[in-house]
């Protein structure tokens, strides 16, 4: 990559960041906005939004326009503003695995797990820290889109261990008993569940209730 184009994305993400804070905040800075349509003039094609900052005067545009005006045009890019600059993302990927570690106990595996965000990933995401100490990454990280819903956020990670765990172990959990065969995380009418294929599929248990769908004691 040429310095000028390294330069360019730079200063394109800080704007990027720059006008999503101000959409979220209702804090815009119109000339945030004109420099971020004006930068991705020469290298994004063009979307009504972008023409429509940089041919309008922004002192003559409503600041509530102006925020519509910054959001539709991050959507257009498809900026992400990731886990740091919205925090929440990741107290509902935090909150998605208290309820994965619910069952956790069923492989064997006791002690507390946490989130680890993987800075080193591109783009950047999550992975699960066992007690242990061992990384539970198998196939790419969550990443942080997938936390904007309580059920995708429990699914994604459901998947993640259990397949980290099978490429670490070569041992398939969760098994279904009535089929024996190997369920996965699945979403199910907005719900996170063990779904098994067995007689044209069914759910095995929401995920966080499999000791009590296996008729197993919760550990305390």
């Amino acid at each position: 990559m040429s310095n000028a184009m390294a330069e360019y994305e730079a200063d394109t993400e800080q704007l990027m960041r720059r006008v999503y804070l101000g959409v979220r905040e209702d804090r815009i800075d119109p000339q945030d906005v004109v420099a971020l349509a004006c930068e991705l003039l020469d290298w994004f094609p063009y979307t009504d939004a972008i023409l429509e900052v940089v041919e309008r005067n922004p002192a003559e545009v409503p600041r509530a326009e102006m925020t519509a005006l910054g959001r539709r045009i991050l959507d257009d890019v498809g900026f992400d503003p990731g886990f740091d600059l919205a925090p929440e993302r990741l107290e509902t990927l935090r909150a998605a695995l208290r309820v994965v570690a619910r069952d956790l106990p069923t492989r064997g595996i006791e002690g507390e797990p946490e989130i680890e965000i993987l800075e080193d990933w591109f783009p950047v995401g999550a992975g699960v820290r066992l007690a242990g100490g061992e990384r539970l990454n198998w196939g790419g990280p969550v990443l942080p889109n997938m936390c904007d819903d309580p059920a995708m956020a429990v699914t994604s990670l459901a998947i993640l261990i259990q397949e980290s765990l099978l490429e670490w172990s070569w041992q398939v959990w969760p098994v279904c008993p009535r089929h024996d065969l190997g369920v996965h995380g699945s979403e199910r009418d907005g719900a996170a569940v063990w779904w098994c294929a067995g007689d044209g599929g069914h759910t095995l248990a929401p995920v966080g209730e499999l000791a009590r769908a296996r008729g197993c004691r919760r550990p305390k």
